[in-house]
């Protein structure tokens, strides 16, 4: 390339946050990623960026409350189709929130960076492969109404990134790993295999993900002189976190990062 500039890293992910077409923004992330690998992407870590409080999304799904959205029964092919809708929103939103912590916090190592780029680039792929899984259930994105609470809680820990990694992955996803052996049971009970096989890459990815947020969180409290189980837990209280709910995926959390003394506190609730 010989001494061309390199693209600075915010403005390379402002682009992926505002845009509003799913198949723009997943290939606006990998595109990124790849560039990323290559080293072509300046990180510019201390470089100033306007937080993009509202990333760019489709005009549909239409957003209605949490008690609006439509029952996801796996029994019956409508009643999938909206279980794979919603799981679909919730990529969608992930690779938002997984942008999001790449261009809000500014001044993190490098890797931090490459972290976060790392979980959108698979966030978008797992969006992809339920988008076609949908298709095959005569359903595009979209035709599902869906709720926006995830980003909700993108907006909440804005101010610091501390917050963002305890209460994004190691409580949103994280209950996503709790759920999945349930969804699991339902889909094979309704003999969607396909559906299975996808929701194990999903698992395997999203393991990945809650030990990256478990990592940095860690990192962020060392940096701070903070207790990290102490911590997590005022956290909880003082953001009014969604309520830790059993049963707990104790083998997954495990392999995310939670620590023993966690998952007995876990275990006891």
């Amino acid at each position: 390339m010989g001494g061309a500039t390199l693209d600075a890293l915010p403005g390379r992910l402002a682009a992926c946050l505002q845009a509003r077409d799913p198949a723009a923004k997943q290939a606006c992330v990998h595109a990124l990623y790849a560039d990323w690998l290559a080293g072509r992407v300046d990180p510019a870590p201390d470089a100033p960026r306007a937080p993009i409080d509202q990333p760019g999304q489709p005009d549909k799904p239409e957003r209605v409350p949490p008690h609006k959205v439509p029952r996801r029964r796996a029994d019956t092919v409508a009643g999938r189709a909206a279980l794979v809708h919603a799981l679909a929103h919730i990529e969608f939103n992930a690779i938002n929130l997984a942008l999001d912590a790449a261009h809000r916090f500014a001044g993190m190592p490098v890797a931090f960076y490459g972290d976060w780029l790392k979980v959108a680039d698979e966030e978008a792929l797992h969006f992809d492969l339920l988008n076609a899984h949908l298709a095959t259930l005569g359903h595009v994105y979209g035709d599902f109404p869906a709720h926006g609470g995830l980003w909700d809680m993108a907006l909440k820990t804005a101010h610091d990134p501390l917050v963002r990694m305890a209460l994004v992955p190691r409580v949103l996803e994280a209950r996503g790993l709790d759920a999945t052996p349930l969804i699991v049971d339902k889909l094979k009970a309704a003999h969607d295999t396909r559906m299975v096989e996808i929701l194990a890459v999903i698992e395997r990815d999203e393991i990945g993900h809650v030990a990256i947020g478990s990592r940095w969180f860690g990192w962020l409290c060392a940096q701070r002189g903070l207790d990290p189980e102490a911590t997590f837990r005022q956290l909880l209280v003082d953001y009014d976190a969604p309520p830790l709910k059993p049963p707990f995926n104790l083998a997954a959390r495990r392999q995310a990062g939670f620590s023993e003394p966690e998952l007995d506190w876990l275990s006891g609730l």
